[in-house]
């Protein structure tokens, strides 16, 4: 037996950890649309928030983050004991787990969604549910959910991989009933055309999730936040790492937010992007999921007009040969014939746009 290896806690005997999206050998070139990052830089007034902070790294962060936290409450007509500010969204959604799961009280979650539920469910030592979609559109039944049994259920609205928004009502059924925590993950939020927001002060079970790494171009500083009741959030404050954000981050993310036109703007092309390219994949006659999210999700069809697995992965591999990363998810049948493309500048999709050409138009090796 490997040295170490007795000493293992119950749970890490069964963990699978999570697996992230391929990131590119450091000096090796391309295409990154397979994480979902950002195409543009943050906000410039970053550069000027960092340097400044950069005399106070002797000194420990502010814990809480009360600037952050008065600055998101602000900007969603909130209380600032309504918000927690955490080291990414990641950081967020293991604090619920921490919280509001056990090996008594399960965790449930939609299957396929975010992998991440899973993993974080397992290290907590918690029961995982998984509630099927209701169609291959990945419309949820409210009462599946809701006979779930779970304590602690993950949403992610935007749905990812797929991009689908859901409606208020649609989760505003699931919360009149569900006798648990509802966790709304809206890491895509700023994308889409609906948001959970307006159902903060009506439901005190909710928590509301979000990230500044997609929209606001922060994914290498790690920043995430919570809304909720100032009740859930106080739980929430009790397991938080005492500084789990750290100075520079603190100020960065700061920046970003005040920079309501810089975001704007950036937000705006992306979601012009996804447009534009969703419009050629339908003409293809590709079935194209409609996205509220920075990445379109989209069934491919090859030269023979054929779909499937193995025509994802296909496209999949020949577009990775040609120097550009996409996601593709063989593990559930509803994923396993899509391939996940996240939005990138006009220059990556029309060279996203050329490379599919080739690739439909490519004569099969004989």
């Amino acid at each position: 037996m490997a040295h170490g290896v007795e000493y293992r806690s119950r749970n890490i005997l069964s963990h699978k950890a999570y697996v992230p999206g391929e990131q590119p050998v450091t000096g090796g070139e391309a295409i990154k649309l397979n994480t979902n990052e950002n195409p543009y830089p943050p906000s410039p007034e970053i550069k000027g928030a960092i340097l400044a902070e950069l005399q106070a790294l002797r000194l420990y962060p502010n814990s809480p983050a009360n600037e952050l936290r008065e600055c998101i409450s602000d900007l969603h007509g909130l209380t600032a004991e309504q918000v927690i500010v955490g080291n990414g969204s990641d950081d967020i959604l293991n604090l619920c787990t921490r919280c509001f799961s056990d090996d008594r009280l399960r965790v449930g979650m939609l299957d396929p969604s975010y992998s991440l539920y899973e993993v974080i469910a397992s290290l907590q030592g918690s029961s995982l549910t998984c509630v099927p979609f209701a169609d291959d559109a990945f419309s949820i039944d409210p009462d599946s959910v809701i006979r779930s049994g779970a304590n602690l259920f993950f949403i992610t609205s935007p749905h990812a991989p797929s991009g689908r928004e859901y409606t208020e009502g649609c989760l505003r059924k699931i919360l009149e009933t569900f006798e648990g925590i509802v966790v709304i993950d809206e890491a895509y939020a700023d994308f889409a055309g609906q948001n959970a927001l307006g159902l903060l002060g009506e439901f005190s079970n909710l928590i509301i999730t979000r990230t500044l790494s997609k929209s606001y171009s922060l994914a290498g500083l790690r920043v995430g936040y919570a809304l909720s009741s100032p009740e859930l959030i106080s739980i929430l404050d009790q397991a938080r790492d005492v500084y789990n954000v750290d100075r520079l981050a603190q100020v960065a993310a700061l920046a970003c937010l005040k920079d309501r036109a810089y975001f704007e703007n950036t937000r705006d092309q992306i979601i012009k992007e996804r447009k534009r390219t969703v419009l050629t994949l339908v003409e293809w006659e590709w079935k194209t999921c409609p996205s509220g999210a920075n990445f379109i999700f989209t069934k491919p069809v090859n030269r023979k007009g054929e779909t499937g697995p193995a025509v994802a992965k296909d496209l999949y591999e020949f577009l990775a040969t040609r120097g550009i990363l996409i996601r593709y998810f063989p593990q559930h049948a509803l994923t396993s014939s899509h391939v996940r493309i996240s939005v990138g500048n006009r220059e990556d999709m029309d060279m996203l746009l050329e490379r599919l050409i080739e690739w439909k138009h490519q004569e099969k090796p004989k």
